[in-house]
């Protein structure tokens, strides 16, 4: 096989590789998006019930708390979220592509959000 060849497969390898690897991240990436939409949503409907509480005024802030267990255990849930890192594994695949098309840049090549490699022309 002559040197062409072998590099042409290389960046097929490659180019399957990246592919697969975003594939397997997107449905990933979905079910974090769907729990963080619930957990939010959930969060701002209890936030609502917290605040038109007439008696959230006159009690102290841990009892309005106390009085509101849905709005408690939904906003400390947001915030475990968030300290895990889920705003970061809603967008891995985004990401990894961004990376991609950084390091790749040096070769002049480039890849789309699916992986798929994108062959820039030379510089003459």
């Amino acid at each position: 096989m002559s040197l062409e060849q072998i590099q042409t497969e290389d960046l097929k390898a490659f180019e399957q590789r990246l592919s697969e690897c975003v594939q397997h991240l997107r449905p990933c990436a979905w079910r974090w998006r769907i729990l963080l939409l619930v957990v939010a949503v959930c969060t701002f409907i209890s936030a609502g019930y917290w605040l038109l509480d007439e008696q959230t005024s006159q009690v102290s802030f841990l009892q309005s708390l106390y009085n509101h267990p849905f709005f408690a255990i939904s906003c400390l849930t947001l915030i475990i979220l968030f300290l895990a890192g889920v705003h970061r594994r809603v967008v891995s695949p985004a990401i990894l592509t961004s990376r991609c098309r950084i390091i790749l840049a040096d070769f002049n090549m480039s890849c789309d959000d699916t992986g798929k490699l994108i062959l820039k022309p030379r510089n003459s």
